[in-house]
């Protein structure tokens, strides 16, 4: 396996947006995007780890490396310093600039997947509900492409800014603003968490979405899965639902074999059709 760093997938006023590629030895033809966690509480430091070289990169991406997929996992824009949209549109962003050098990377442009968990879980369910669609116009052929992904996995990602959030709190980071339970529902601060929400964006030509969520998350309640997996099969979009018995929040939550192979097979079958 090869992993070629630090491409540079858009530039934001001077600023780099990086991605890694991960090259498997045995390419079957297809991309992943995969956005690690913890995107919320990125550290400050010019010396912090990139998002890219998060441990989840081995826990989520690497198994789907050694099956053949080319493995994309990006930075993107993040809080504290960053509020949506922006993580949203750099994560677009990403998979138009894949998409466009699919050639470059032996990978079939229209069938890319996404991975990802909690805040990471958040934008690859967003780049399955979101049209996506690229501008005709923009000066930048790369801009010109679709985002929108064919397969979704999603780890204990959030679904709904203006749901119960329990003790934690709805992410104020994130939106730039603080939504009450309250809120108004025509104020700017509830529009703003209702755009934001990947739920509010699900139609019938959503892809396919594997959700899984442990059912001792005091972070991401599980609700926000059982809510997204109702409101897509309501929608008549493919969709798998685990829910995994004790466990809390984390990437760890993949580490099970099983688990890693439902995945696996979940890609396998919607997004190569096999």
């Amino acid at each position: 396996m090869r992993v070629e760093t630090n491409v540079v997938y858009g530039m934001y006023s001077g600023l780099a947006l990086l991605l890694d590629v991960h090259h498997p030895d045995q390419p079957n033809g297809y991309g992943l995007i995969h956005i690690s966690g913890s995107g919320w509480s990125a550290p400050l430091g010019l010396d912090a780890r990139p998002l890219k070289e998060s441990g989840h990169v081995q826990i989520e991406g690497q198994p789907l490396v050694e099956a053949g997929y080319t493995l994309f996992t990006i930075n993107h824009r993040a809080t504290p310093r960053f509020h949506y949209p922006a993580p949203v549109e750099d994560a677009q962003r990403a998979v138009r600039y894949v998409r466009y050098h699919a050639g470059r990377y032996g990978i079939d442009p229209d069938r890319i997947g996404a991975i990802g968990g909690s805040s990471g879980g958040h934008l690859v369910s967003m780049l399955g509900v979101l049209d996506g669609r690229g501008d005709p116009e923009d000066e930048s052929p790369i801009n010109r492409l679709s985002a929108r992904v064919q397969c979704v996995v999603a780890r204990a990602a959030p679904s709904s800014f203006v749901a119960e959030w329990g003790s934690v709190g709805a992410p104020s980071m994130l939106l730039g603003a603080v939504v009450s339970p309250d809120a108004d529902p025509g104020s700017i601060e509830y529009r703003r968490a209702l755009e934001a929400s990947p739920i509010a964006h699900v139609t019938p030509g959503a892809p396919p979405f594997y959700l899984v969520h442990g059912e001792a998350d005091d972070v991401v309640p599980i609700a926000h899965s059982e809510a997204m997996a109702e409101a897509l099969g309501s929608a008549g979009v493919p969709v798998e639902f685990r829910r995994v018995p004790g466990i809390g929040h984390g990437p760890g939550l993949l580490a099970d074999p099983a688990l890693r192979a439902e995945v696996q097979a979940w890609f396998d079958e919607h997004l190569q059709g096999t």
